[in-house]
Order: C-alpha cells, then sequence, then structure tokens
C-alpha cells in the first residue's frame, strides 16, 4: 500500500502535455489507419465500419481518398456524419491511448485537391491511387466532438476549437526511434530512473512506449511479493525539464541515468 500510494502522488504530479496536444500529438504520429464508422445506406439503422486510410491537415483534420465504389463513399454521400476512431502508432492494448472523431466528412472542392494530395502522400507515399479519376477526396471538415483515451484512469473530451488550436508535440515525431533504441540497448537504465522516481518500486521490465517534450511513458511488469502472476502497468516517467531538440533528450535520459545510478550507491 505504500509503495501503490507513492506511485499514485507521483503520477499525479508528473507533468503531462495536456488532453489537446495528446490528441492532436496521437492523430499526427499515427500509422495512417483508423476505423471508420458510417451510416449505412444500405442497412439503415446500423453503423458501417470500415479501415480506413487517412493523413491529417495542418488543422488536423484527417483526410481521405476513396473509391467511389466504396460502400463508406456512397454512406458518406447520403449522410456525411460518421465517426473517425484513431489508435496511437504503438498501441497495443487497453493502457495505450485511442482517439474517436465525431464530425461531418464532406468532399473537398476541386482547387483544394492537389494540396490534399500532397498532404496525403507525405503519410502515404505509395498510394498510387491518388491519381485514379474514379476516386474523390473527402476531408472530416467539421469536427463535432473529440473523445480521448490515454489509457487506464485517464480519459476525458477535447472541445473542437481545443483541438483546432493545439499543435503536435515535436519530440514525439522521432521519440518511437529514440524509445526503441532504450528498450533495446538501455532498458536497465529505465528500470533505475523508474526506482529513483518512485523509492520502493521495483520493476522487471521496462518498455518505453513514447517519448515527449516533457518525459516518457513507459510499460512496466513487476511480481508482487503476494503473488507469483506478473502485473503489467503504465506510468509517466518525467523529465527534470521540457526538452526541445533531438539532442535534448538524449542529455536529460543521460542525466536522470546517472542520478538514478548515483542513488543506488548511496
Amino acid at each position: 500500500l505504500k509503495i501503490q500510494a507513492a506511485l499514485t502522488e507521483h503520477q499525479q504530479n508528473a507533468p503531462k502535455l495536456g488532453f489537446p496536444t495528446d490528441v492532436r500529438t496521437l492523430i499526427q504520429y499515427n500509422h495512417g489507419f483508423a476505423v471508420m464508422s458510417t451510416n449505412s445506406k444500405a442497412n439503415p439503422g446500423f453503423p458501417g465500419g470500415s479501415v480506413v486510410g487517412f493523413a491529417p491537415d495542418d488543422q488536423g483534420r484527417p483526410v481521405f481518398i476513396f473509391s467511389g465504389m466504396s460502400t463508406h463513399t456512397q454512406d458518406l454521400l447520403a449522410d456525411p456524419r460518421c465517426s473517425v476512431t484513431i489508435a496511437s502508432k504503438e498501441f497495443k492494448g487497453a493502457a495505450d491511448g485511442r482517439v474517436n472523431l465525431m464530425g461531418k466528412v464532406t468532399l473537398v472542392p476541386p482547387e483544394e485537391r492537389d494540396a490534399m494530395k500532397e498532404i496525403y502522400l507525405a503519410k502515404h507515399p505509395g498510394a498510387f491511387w491518388v491519381d485514379f479519376g474514379d476516386f474523390n477526396w473527402f476531408r472530416m471538415d467539421e469536427i463535432t466532438d473529440v473523445r480521448f483515451v490515454g489509457g487506464f484512469a485517464r480519459a476525458g473530451s477535447v472541445t473542437p476549437e481545443e483541438y483546432k488550436s493545439a499543435k503536435p508535440d515535436p519530440i514525439a515525431g522521432f521519440g518511437g526511434a529514440i524509445a526503441q533504441h532504450m528498450n533495446e540497448d538501455h532498458m536497465d537504465s529505465t528500470i533505475a530512473m523508474i526506482a529513483n522516481a518512485i523509492p520502493g518500486l521495483v520493476v522487471e521490465a521496462a518498455e518505453i512506449t513514447s517519448v515527449d517534450s516533457l518525459g516518457m511513458y513507459v510499460k512496466c511488469t513487476r511480481t508482487p511479493r503476494a503473488s507469483d502472476q506478473p502485473q503489467q502497468f503504465k506510468i509517466r516517467l518525467p523529465f527534470p525539464r521540457r526538452v526541445e531538440q533531438r539532442k535534448d533528450v538524449k542529455d536529460v535520459i543521460v542525466e536522470m541515468t546517472r542520478a538514478a545510478k548515483a542513488a543506488e550507491v548511496n
């Protein structure tokens, strides 16, 4: 119970980006695929679900290109109201982030299609179908609701205005590469940093799932003394200060690792 209380207090005080930036960041750096639910034209009253490719524009509005023959194209032309569910790039389960956007997806005006093509190809460079004559450009121009789940006990909503004004976190764009390097070569350092940040919390494995300008999210594995079943949970491991550049991330991680090693000696 003492360790649990210490963990809870640490997590409550750990700096986080805030929901609007978290949501905008997740959508910006997602792998470019989502689940779109439309109002089915063929089966009135039922939702139609499709896995679709997308790319966010500079306002975070998802941009799509659909075949004229697809069921979701026909659904949207009949009723533009839909929702799009987008999972974080590292999504593996309930502890990982996901966002649901509700709004209206409509055809992009002809004069804007070249710009949408450039945005889409930046996310999907192999999308040769963007030049097919029977494909149509769509965009969620009107976002009416934004729901966010960042993991266990971290969920809420963001207003459309908050979402539109938020910017993606710049560090998160290359945070995956940093996480992979740390997980493959320096997991012992991550474990030591956790032990230093939350005294008494000893974990057997610590996998960094994401990195941003204020810190890291880490999936921990530990086996409680009174059990032989390992537990997995995600914690926030904050940096001592905000970082602005890639080199800054390395510097703070080295600093945190040295502090953790020094604490072990003492």
